[in-house]
């Protein structure tokens, strides 16, 4: 039987259907736990051990070690927890994503194959995604995604002609005999199968999908046990370089987080490769324990002793460097050193368009942004006053340059964080995501309009001076009174967003926001009444009365923005 490119392209399009499971399942199991995986990682990355227990909990539940480093990745940008602690979680990721080769192996290829059972699977999983309550409809997906997962690998197992009956199909790896080989050739040829690893994983873009691909092979007789077990060591560095790829153009704790996985990954393999061959001599020997197969002479064996190896090697790998957390921490920071920016430069910190592989968990950098933004629009604030006291011309022209600078940065973080969460919402997300993504929309969208009227303000008052308006000094008492008030309003504006939902203090929001209405009310009246009298200039009456208005505008957005925390069905507000 001859090995087409029609066979080729039904073996591509059954890798295809694997990995598009693959990604069905995980999304759908993210969403119905987004929220309490965030929640089991917060808790338990206290310490090292906790963070490898989270790490292997949350990737053996989403089967999908990406979709865990993105988490990490999340929670290192929103400060939540430390480089350090975000090695452990990956390290115990690399430990559960191993559970994907022990469902192929004992699943698929034993003498159970639960590809039997996908089309029911499927029958049951379909109406579900019919019903009007979202879990239902979620976990209908879930396992749709997990029958097409194995549905792929079935064919493809049936597609992947049997080596043995057809010795021209990749011939070259019969002559790659490891076993007559010398121990540098030994450790050669492994080399040279780790780096095939590593291009797999690149190529098709999931490790899972890779160690898939590499026991068919095995089970097929394609290649053997010693040349698997290089392969499988090359797709771990393999699912490292996807992370540091999508990293390019994310941020510096992303970069961070990435390097790490890479260099706990390449240390491992470094180890791994030293002492294989007596390495593989043990797992032959438990796995023959286990199936009465060795995997060195019968090629059927060959999928549960790379399991085992799999497992055995990343196990091993968290056991001996877990105590050089802090040292792979040093040298991640080392290699990707911070760039320190001033405030009035403009950049984005927490979020990347290269790690948008999980909508849901993008939220988490998205929020840190906004904190940003919100801390950045309050700093901008005491130039207000400034401009009102200040009588020398140079620093009037430097704090007018500030606020023009800070409008600037604002239109352009409010288009970027509003462009980010617009990727993150294409995705499929769960209602709650939907409502804070659109909380979001619509606090960045009142950020920018401060950062607005900063700049309208930063105008009036360097037209008043140009023509000599000056404002009494009741008018400049009272403009002093009332952005203490402001400032107020807009320093709570930034603790509701940095507090967690259940802890934003919408009520006192809301009292600052009467007070200064009250206030600015009173302030309003009191002019009308002096300039009746002929107290104040009606020209610097008009800019006074401006000034009150556009600062009553600024505290107005900051308890709007308090409200929209937690009313999240308001539509984003249109001017």
């Amino acid at each position: 039987m001859s090995f087409g490119l029609f066979d080729f392209l039904k073996v591509i399009g059954s890798l295809g259907l694997f990995i598009y499971g693959m990604k069905v399942m995980s999304e759908a199991i993210q969403k119905v736990a987004g929220n309490k995986m965030r929640q089991v990682l917060g808790a338990m990355t206290s310490n090292r051990f906790f963070g490898i227990f989270s790490g292997l909990l949350i990737t053996t539940l989403v089967q999908s070690s990406s979709a865990t480093t993105v988490l990490v990745v999340s929670f290192v940008n929103a400060g939540l927890i430390t480089l350090a602690e975000s090695i452990g979680v990956i390290m115990g990721a690399n430990v559960g994503t191993t559970v994907t080769a022990w469902l192929v192996s004992l699943l698929e290829l034993g003498s159970f194959s639960i590809s039997l059972l996908c089309l029911p699977i499927i029958a049951f999983g379909f109406p579900m995604m019919f019903f009007s309550r979202e879990k239902v409809r979620l976990w209908g997906e879930v396992l749709i995604g997990f029958a097409l997962l194995f549905l792929g690998l079935s064919f493809m197992k049936e597609i992947v002609p049997d080596f043995s009956s057809n010795p021209e199909v990749l011939s070259f790896l019969s002559e790659s005999n490891y076993s007559d080989r010398s121990l540098l050739g030994k450790y050669i040829l492994s080399l040279g199968f780790v780096i095939v690893g590593i291009v797999i994983t690149v190529i098709v873009q999931s490790s899972s999908a890779a160690m898939a691909l590499t026991l068919v092979m095995c089970n097929q007789g394609w290649i053997s046990f010693p040349l698997a077990a290089a392969l499988v060591l090359g797709e771990n560095i393999g699912t490292t370089v996807t992370a540091n790829l999508a990293a390019l153009v994310g941020n510096v704790h992303a970069k961070r987080a990435a390097r790490s996985h890479l260099i706990f990954n390449v240390m491992g393999v470094g180890w791994a490769l030293l002492i294989l061959p007596v390495f593989l001599k043990l797992i032959a020997y438990l796995s023959e324990l286990v199936t009465g197969a060795n995997p060195f002479d019968e090629f059927t064996g060959i999928p549960i002793a790379l399991a085992l190896f799999h497992t055995i090697f990343n196990i091993v790998n968290v056991l001996l460097l877990v105590s050089f957390i802090p040292l792979i921490a040093r040298i991640a920071i080392w290699m990707v050193p911070s760039k320190k920016t001033e405030d009035e430069e403009f950049s984005l910190d927490y979020i990347g368009s290269g790690l948008m592989e999980t909508p849901e968990l993008s939220i988490v950098e998205a929020r840190k942004e906004l904190i940003k933004f919100a801390d950045l629009m309050r700093r901008a604030f005491k130039y207000i006053p400034l401009l009102v006291t200040e009588m020398d011309e140079k620093k009037l022209q430097q704090y007018t340059d500030q606020l023009r600078k800070y409008e600037d940065i604002g239109d352009r973080m409010e288009i970027e964080i509003s462009d980010y969460l617009s990727k993150a919402s294409k995705g499929e997300l769960s209602s709650d995501a939907s409502n804070t993504v659109r909380s979001m929309l619509n606090i960045a969208n009142y950020l920018e309009r401060i950062g607005d009227i900063y700049l309208e303000v930063s105008r009036n008052l360097t037209n008043r001076k140009r023509k000599k308006a000056y404002f009494t000094q009741e008018m400049r008492d009272n403009i002093l009174k009332y952005a203490t008030k402001v400032s107020l309003s807009l320093d709570m504006m930034v603790k509701n967003i940095e507090s967690p939902e259940n802890k934003i203090n919408h009520i006192e929001a809301n009292a600052l926001e009467d007070e200064l209405n009250e206030y600015y009310q009173q302030l309003r009246e009191d002019y009308i009444k002096k300039l009746e009298k002929g107290k104040f200039r009606l020209e610097s009456g008009i800019y006074y009365s401006d000034l009150l208005a556009e600062m009553e505008r600024i505290g107005d957005h900051a308890a709007s923005i308090s409200q929209s925390l937690t009313r999240y069905d308001d539509p984003i507000v249109q001017e």
